[in-house]
């Protein structure tokens, strides 16, 4: 039997999950349903739905438990209304037991509020004891299952929104990113992007997700093009590589012959050639060959026959 697999998403701008949604097999996009998570049951919208499955992931697929009545979106707008009491009493409490490393970002209902799920971030490396908050939050919320869930300076980036750093009104993360991909400081200097500090990181405190945007592009760009300070052989002259524009194709050259003094030229591709090549092929040419005379095409000197002395 073949397995329906369908994208659902919790939040607005959240990430995509996989469920096997074969108890439900008319669902569509835009429909909303109610699913069996690790961390209970949820309701989520329908994203997409998959022509091909998947690999399956550890442990098999998550199912589709039924589809989403008007009550349960009701239920889940009444509950979703008290989160932030909820997380004004947590972030009491914290103060009340001095966590001063502890921020509790926000607190999350699952649609029935049967769980109750406090994000929070920490600038400590050690690991936050939270056991005496969880505790108490248990007892002034006894209804429900209470999480005490850490998450990253991206994501309570997300969480918080607001302007991003290069002054776009609504951060990446917060408008479209579903998810985090890894950044490195590879991809600044890729791009040739300036490394100091305020130029490459956002305002969670990392370096900017925008770095990846461009980066496969300004590789494969390179690619075609002479790196820095390579010589090069340019229609004013012969000179060196000081500068690259992947994106114009266009080089960059210090031409420091047919001139009076060395002057900077930008080049297109096209327009130049690698020195080393073209000094490989002149020594080549002046090199003698083992074809005899009115047999050589390769360009070469033919070698001169040696006569035997008698």
């Amino acid at each position: 039997m073949q397995n329906n697999i369908i994208g659902v998403r919790f939040t607005k701008i959240g990430k995509i999950y996989h469920f096997d949604s074969s108890a439900l097999p008319d669902v569509k996009p835009g429909d909303h349903v109610i699913v069996d998570t690790s961390r209970g049951k949820h309701l989520g919208e329908v994203i997409q739905v998959l022509e091909e499955t998947p690999p399956q992931p550890e442990g098999g697929w998550k199912t589709v438990e039924r589809g989403a009545t008007p009550r349960d979106l009701l239920l889940q707008q009444s509950w979703q209304a008290k989160q932030t009491e909820a997380m004004i009493n947590c972030r009491a409490r914290v103060a009340e037991l001095h966590l001063k490393d502890v921020k509790i970002v926000t607190a999350e209902y699952n649609y029935d509020g049967s769980r109750l799920a406090f994000l929070f971030s920490t600038e400590s490396e050690e690991k936050a004891d939270l056991k005496s908050l969880k505790k108490d939050m248990s007892q002034l919320y006894p209804t429900a299952h209470v999480e005490m869930r850490q998450i990253g300076p991206r994501d309570v980036a997300k969480f918080l929104g607001g302007m991003g750093a290069c002054g776009i009104e609504t951060r990446c993360c917060s408008k479209f990113l579903t998810d985090f991909s890894p950044i490195s400081i590879k991809m600044a200097k890729e791009q040739g992007i300036s490394l100091t500090p305020n130029e490459i990181t956002g305002m969670c405190g990392r370096l900017r997700c925008c770095l990846i945007y461009e980066y496969e592009q300004y590789v494969e760009a390179r690619k075609t093009l002479p790196k820095r300070n390579k010589r090069v052989v340019t229609p004013k002259g012969e000179g060196k590589v000081i500068d690259v524009l992947p994106m114009s194709e266009k080089i960059v050259v210090l031409v420091e012959s047919g001139t009076d003094r060395p002057q900077h030229m930008t080049f297109s591709r096209d327009e130049v050639e690698p020195w080393d090549e073209l000094e490989a092929l002149r020594r080549k040419s002046q090199e003698p060959c083992n074809h005899g005379e009115g047999e050589c095409t390769c360009g070469s000197k033919p070698r001169q026959k040696q006569t035997k002395q008698k």
